[in-house]
Parts: structure tokens; C-alpha cells; sequence
């Protein structure tokens, strides 16, 4: 599966910024996708994830409140709309997929085999 990520910008404080995540060559129809961010000299950590299948999504607490998910199963496309933004949340975004995934495993990066190209979002104070 090859995933395509994009939507990054520059954004002001409290500004909003969707990013949206394309899958192709493979559907998500029985993985575990989710979004991870990089911010320079950090881990990557999990800001993002559940079923593609279905079911409820999972968010960090550092996002939870400000950042929805939603899916075009038509398009096989996950979205990540990015409210209320903070310089803290400036980082490179990536999607991630694993078929089959198990599902306790969804906050570890390792877990996943198949990785968008990440897209920058940076916050300007």
C-alpha cells in the first residue's frame, strides 16, 4: 500500500488545517491507520488512530478536543481536520497503515510497516 499525505501549511495560533492521507495499491479495509508527528529533536508520537473498519477513534490527549478524523471510503482517503492550533503542535505529520494491525499496538510507531511521506505543519506564535 503506498500512502500519500498532505494539507501541511503554515498556520497562525488558533488557526485550523485539514490533512488528508491517500491510500493506494491496497485498501485500509482491515488495518489500523493512524497519524504520528515529528517535531524536531522529539519522537515520533501518536496523535491519531483507530479501524479503518470502523469503530471509535483514538486520540492523544495533546490533541483530544481540537483535532478530529474523518474517511472517504470511496476514495480510501483518512482526513485529519486540526482545530485550535498551538506553536506546540508545529511538526511533520505522517499517516500510517498496517494491515491487520493489532489494535492494542496502535500508539506504536513500530508498529506499522507502511508510512505516508509526511507533511509540515508549522504554527506561527
Amino acid at each position: 500500500v503506498q500512502l500519500q499525505a498532505s494539507g501541511g501549511g503554515l498556520v497562525q495560533a488558533g488557526g485550523s488545517l485539514t490533512l488528508s492521507c491517500a491510500a493506494s495499491g491496497r485498501t485500509f479495509s482491515d488495518s489500523l491507520i493512524a497519524w504520528f508527528r515529528q517535531a524536531p529533536g522529539k519522537e515520533r508520537e501518536f496523535v491519531a488512530g483507530g479501524r479503518w473498519s470502523g469503530g471509535s477513534t483514538v486520540f492523544a490527549d495533546s490533541v483530544k478536543g481540537r483535532f478530529t478524523t474523518s474517511k472517504d471510503r470511496a476514495k480510501s482517503t483518512l482526513s485529519l481536520q486540526m482545530n485550535s492550533l498551538r506553536p506546540e503542535d508545529t511538526a511533520v505529520y505522517y499517516c500510517a497503515a498496517q494491515p491487520r494491525g493489532i489494535y492494542s499496538n496502535l500508539r506504536i510507531a513500530s508498529s506499522y510497516n507502511y508510512w505516508g511521506q509526511g507533511t509540515l505543519v508549522t504554527v506561527s506564535s
